[in-house]
């Protein structure tokens, strides 16, 4: 068996790929131009042994419990602040109310006093008025009085 060397290449390939190759035509026997700084090589990947696979899936095991357990507790703390800002804001309407109870009773309270005193109050306006009229009266007598005074020294002068 003979081995050719490609000359661009330069690999070898057996007499199969010799002859399949130069059954093709010679344009589509050429492989691009390779830079080979750019080729980088690959290592074999090797399976780790099954110690290693079972360590490592416990590690995962662990950590992804971990994770989960921290993340439900963080849930679980924001329900326990939400239930507690709830039964604050329960006990903030309850006060709340009391105070709105305590307001409407003393706007009652503060309504059936005004009534009580709404008959003083009438007699207060009425008085009022009677007031008005007699200060009215009391402008006009001073009128006419000064108007007779002056009537009378005129009088009494001629």
């Amino acid at each position: 068996m003979r081995m050719r060397m490609h000359p661009r290449t330069g690999s070898t390939a057996g007499p199969s790929m010799a002859a399949a190759t130069e059954s093709v035509p010679a344009t589509q026997r050429e492989e691009p131009v390779r830079d080979d700084a750019a080729v980088e090589t690959a290592e074999e990947a090797k399976e780790p042994a099954e110690a290693d696979i079972t360590e490592l899936c416990r590690d995962m095991f662990s950590k992804m419990a971990t994770y989960l357990t921290g993340e439900l507790t963080a849930t679980s703390e924001d329900y326990k602040l939400l239930e507690n800002m709830n039964k604050l804001t329960s006990l903030k309407y309850l006060e709340m109310k009391d105070i709105a109870i305590n307001i409407s009773r003393n706007l009652k309270d503060l309504n059936q006093k005004y009534a009580e005193l709404q008959p003083y109050l009438d007699q207060i306006n009425v008085i009022e008025e009677q007031v008005a009229a007699l200060e009215q009266a009391a402008y006009k007598l001073d009128a006419y009085s000064k108007k007779l005074e002056a009537k009378y020294k005129k009088l009494e002068k001629r």
